[in-house]
């Protein structure tokens, strides 16, 4: 969920979250790389005088000074970068609104066929697809350029557009389908549609969450079955006593696009899939696979799915009525102007989207924090489950090349939606200060 709760982007373009385009030469085959031995730093090793502040040092001390001046520069760029996004977004809304493009859409919606849906939908498709390339400059910069600065992409520029298009068409069905949805309840119910909305919105989050590990990421990534070996034996059986109802582990090619290592146990009603990405598998020893797959494992059981659905849709319902509140005024004082008629004319979509963005700007330390008590959770629900502290550090110290690892109070509030990774390795050495009389020798 990223960027962080941003559900106004989310439900009405559904584009380049999914994007991925499955060809690219840095792609290796999980089973030809030789595993990587864990390595706990002389300070962080157990024993008599083992010292939980002087282990996590020991940890964060990892880090060159090159390589956490390089961490912060990149994440504290991207606190501009949601600014400038707010602000991009604002002025494309204004373009269509103020030069009438999204009333000219509309009309051109409305000359096919007399049902409501189909012009809904049809607008839905316009304003995705203009949205998108108006939107361009700045994604490219985002999405591309800056993340090969920093060295966390491996895709041609090509090969990106290829990942951007195949988003796009993803989100041209999604997208319209949930507007078209959204504007049927706001026409049904014109003064309490926030109410039914919030419903509609949630409902759709769901389905999302359903068809996403088997109809929709195998689009863009090729799935394999892990192959047979202690690490996926390992991996079944936490599963198994984790009562997950998954008998296999998948890995796919993320390295394709990204050198971030990731993994994750999604789906819901049958659908569910324990799949790990191969940058986890060719970077990192065993010790920190355990530790990253029992964390994804403990968001499942620990029903986070449900809650962070339900705890968004608390958030969505407030976004819903500001918007109800905003827009009106707004339509009042500029309605005629824009050559939008009413709440229920599709050609006012880009106010609503811009208005709901202004309640998720503002909301945006509020999201964060909810994502963030979820991480936590299933941190301490992870790191119980493998019983390893150190390879849950190291991974923590992994992620470091592109999270700042030691914020400040004020900002790991506003900007953070995981434990920093200080406090991440700081868990994890607190729970080895307490288990190490079950430590193995050395650790």
């Amino acid at each position: 969920m990223n960027n962080k709760l941003t559900i106004a982007l989310t439900i009405l373009t559904v584009t380049s979250l999914f994007a991925f385009l499955p060809q690219n030469a840095h792609a290796q085959d999980a089973a030809e790389t030789a595993p990587v031995v864990l390595e706990v730093p002389d300070g962080a090793k157990a024993g008599p005088d083992f010292d939980v502040d002087n282990a996590t040092s020991a940890y964060i001390n990892l880090l060159t000074e090159e390589q956490r001046e390089r961490s912060n520069a990149y994440f504290e760029g991207g606190y501009w970068l949601q600014l400038w996004g707010f602000l991009y977004g604002i002025g494309v809304a204004w373009l269509l609104l103020g030069t009438r493009l999204s009333a000219k859409m509309r009309d051109l919606a409305e000359r096919f066929g007399r049902w409501r849906w189909l012009h809904t939908f049809i607008y839905g498709a316009q304003y995705i697809v203009i949205g998108t390339l108006l939107s361009f400059p700045l994604t490219v910069y985002q999405g591309f350029f800056r993340e090969h600065k920093y060295e966390l992409a491996t895709q041609t520029f090509g090969a990106w557009m290829g990942d951007q298009f195949k988003g796009l068409l993803v989100g041209l069905v999604l997208g319209g389908i949930v507007i078209t949805l959204i504007y049927g309840v706001i026409r049904k119910a014109p003064k309490t549609w926030w109410v039914w909305g919030t419903g509609v919105a949630v409902a759709f989050l769901v389905f999302v969450q359903f068809i996403f590990p088997v109809y929709i990421s195998p689009l863009f990534n090729d799935y394999k079955a892990l192959e047979q070996g202690p690490l996926r034996d390992t991996i079944i059986s936490m599963a198994r006593a984790n009562d997950i109802p998954s008998d296999d582990v998948y890995w796919f090619d993320a390295s394709r696009q990204t050198t971030r290592i990731s993994a994750n146990v999604s789906g819901a009603f049958g659908t569910t899939r324990i799949s790990l990405n191969d940058n986890l598998l060719n970077r990192t020893s065993p010790e920190e696979i355990e530790s990253v797959m029992a964390h994804e494992m403990g968001h499942y059981i620990l029903n986070h799915g449900a809650k962070l659905t339900m705890q968004i849709g608390l958030v969505l319902a407030f976004g819903f009525a500001f918007v109800a509140w905003g827009f009106n005024r707004a339509l009042n004082r500029w309605g005629q102007n824009w050559g939008v008629r009413d709440v229920g004319d599709t050609a006012g979509l880009p106010l609503f989207a811009a208005v709901l963005s202004v309640f998720f700007f503002v909301m945006t330390p509020i999201s964060n924090s909810i994502i963030r008590v979820a991480e936590a959770e299933a941190d301490n629900y992870g790191i119980n489950v493998s019983g390893q502290p150190d390879g849950f550090a190291r991974v923590a110290m992994r992620l470091s090349e592109y999270r700042k690892i030691s914020p400040g109070a004020l900002e790991r509030f506003i900007f953070y939606d995981h434990p920093s990774g200080h406090d991440r390795v700081h868990m994890a050495m607190l729970w080895k200060s307490e288990h190490q009389d079950s430590e193995p020798p050395g650790q």
